[in-house]
């Protein structure tokens, strides 16, 4: 990520963020008032977002710097269905047994009693994978079963099983 800072006399400062689809353009009023452009190429002009007022800016900063919350990324998501059954999402890690292998052969239901009812890959959502379905590195499998049964999966896709 770049970031250019420029004087901007008579007015305050301007900074110019790259976020990869153009560029992110902060002016800073020595009034302590910011005004957030986006410029979709360097050629193009720059419109403008919005407007903050000194403190809304240094609250909302606040805020995406984490000081009022730190979020933190889940090894796996759990949902509890009617009936106790789970609902839960594995990320099939490098090297698992279950990489390059398709439903049927990894025989998940006879092995676990789980079930995969979608496969999250490459930003897409397969629906009701077949048996044929081959399990890739990377994908988020979306799994249902008790408790017991998630949990024997989890030990099959980490090879422990």
């Amino acid at each position: 990520m770049t970031i250019e800072e420029s004087d901007l006399p008579g007015v305050g400062k301007k900074h110019v963020v790259d976020i990869g689809d153009g560029d992110l353009v902060i002016v800073t009023h020595n009034t302590g008032k910011r005004e957030v452009f986006r410029r979709p190429d360097p050629d193009a002009d720059s419109e403008k977002l919005f407007e903050l007022s000194d403190d809304l800016a240094r609250t909302i900063g606040t805020i995406l710097e984490g000081a009022y919350f730190q979020p933190i990324e889940a090894e796996k998501q759990e949902t509890t269905l009617p009936g106790g059954l789970l609902l839960e999402w594995y990320e099939v890690p490098p090297g698992s047994p279950l990489a390059a292998t398709t439903i049927r052969a990894a025989d998940i239901g006879a092995t676990t009693g789980a079930t995969v009812v979608a496969i999250e890959r490459d930003g897409a959502t397969v629906e009701s994978p077949g048996p044929e379905t081959t399990l890739q590195e990377g994908d988020t499998l979306v799994v249902t079963g008790t408790d017991e049964q998630c949990a024997a999966f989890e030990a099959l896709l980490a090879g422990e099983a």
